[in-house]
């Protein structure tokens, strides 16, 4: 208990540098581990990443999240996070003292947090879990994903006005639905306006190896990609060498721009605020339920932030309607007719994939070159 609490503490420490909200929040917290006095009925919250908390990538967004629930309830809540653990063991171990802390809610913040964190709901009844990107739902376990593809299908447009070689790399993470989803969306999107264009992958099988993402980036360049698509690393490394070596980049979570000035073409930006906060809510007033939530551009869990200068006013102007369509639900980015690798006809012409078929997805659009790993 006590290094999971100095690992909390130094968490704040480190957040209030920059974060005025995050130095309330140490403070309310220091001062009650202090007197060992906490008011019974504040909310307890443990928060678990699977990487670091930097300044941009997933883990920073989830932690954006933690702020928000604090700057909407203040000290009705109290907060332990803990970074940088890998699923398996150590996520379990760590769920399991949040519980002994007397933790009423959770946050699981990785896809392979989620049957320990189902063991955990079913053991725990009356904590109150909320899990990123899984699947699996409890009475008291909840999971929340954003639609990604829609930011991905405009992405991978701007992607194909910009390409002349025609071949776009992407540094992939996991193999699992939502990032296939991603990868089909960019496709689909690059070719609407650009039917030549062709896509590499490079699968890590790791959320967070900036060094293996990097030497995939440059693999990719080596094989003519001039642009790269950095999906779920939680680093810009992969856009600091797109920006050294002189090619366009797009990245997933966070803007980016600051690490590439001059070839960044766009970040797909998430935010979890709105969402965190109507669920701190459920739970403080005894309403919570397990759902599955998942949050697109209508629900402002989904935008495009940051397109690159080198894009014409036609080109902005062509990708901003886009994402007015996908707003208000004139347009879906799976609306058939869409080919598969092996050229049979997905998504019939006219048809569009179902909430569930997309989550479960495990086929690839024509023009991406790499299979799918076994």
């Amino acid at each position: 208990m006590k290094s999971l609490l100095k690992n909390a503490v130094f968490k704040f420490r480190r957040l209030s540098w920059r974060d005025p909200a995050g130095l309330l929040a140490a403070g309310v917290l220091l001062l009650g581990l202090s007197v060992n006095a906490v008011a019974a009925d504040k909310l307890k919250i443990g928060y678990i990443y699977p990487s670091p908390v930097g300044d941009v990538g997933w883990a920073y967004e989830l932690d954006r999240g933690r702020q928000a629930i604090e700057a909407e309830f203040g000290d009705q809540v109290e907060s332990i996070v803990v970074e940088n653990i890998p699923e398996g063991p150590d996520a379990a171990r760590i769920m399991n003292q949040f519980a002994a802390e007397g933790a009423k809610m959770i946050m699981l913040g990785s896809f392979g947090y989620m049957n320990d964190g189902l063991k955990l709901a079913k053991r725990y009844p009356d904590i109150k879990i909320i899990h990123a990107s899984g699947y699996k739902l409890a009475d008291n376990m909840g999971n929340f994903q954003t639609r990604n593809y829609e930011s991905a299908y405009v992405a991978g447009m701007s992607a194909g006005y910009v390409t002349k070689s025609n071949t776009i790399g992407m540094v992939a993470a996991y193999a699992i639905p939502e990032v296939v989803g991603i990868i089909n969306a960019f496709t689909l999107g690059a070719q609407s306006v650009n039917p030549d264009v062709t896509m590499k992958v490079v699968w890590l099988n790791s959320w967070f190896d900036p060094s293996k993402a990097q030497e995939s980036a440059r693999s990719l360049i080596a094989q003519q990609s001039d642009v790269i698509f950095s999906i779920y690393q939680d680093t810009p490394s992969v856009v600091t060498v797109a920006e050294e070596e002189g090619v366009y980049v797009v990245n997933t979570s966070s803007d980016m721009k600051k690490y590439a000035p001059k070839h960044l073409l766009g970040s797909m930006q998430i935010s979890w605020k709105n969402h965190f906060i109507e669920q701190t809510r459920a739970v403080l007033d005894g309403s919570f339920k397990g759902i599955a939530y998942w949050g697109g551009m209508a629900e402002g869990a989904v935008s495009m932030e940051s397109w690159s200068d080198d894009l014409t006013a036609e080109q902005v102007a062509a990708l901003n309607a886009k994402i007015t369509d996908i707003t208000d639900g004139k347009f879906h980015p799976f609306t058939g007719p869409i080919t598969g690798q092996d050229n049979k006809v997905m998504i019939a012409e006219g048809e569009t994939i179902s909430d569930p078929d997309l989550l479960g997805i495990s086929w690839l659009v024509k023009g991406v070159e790499t299979k799918l790993p076994k």
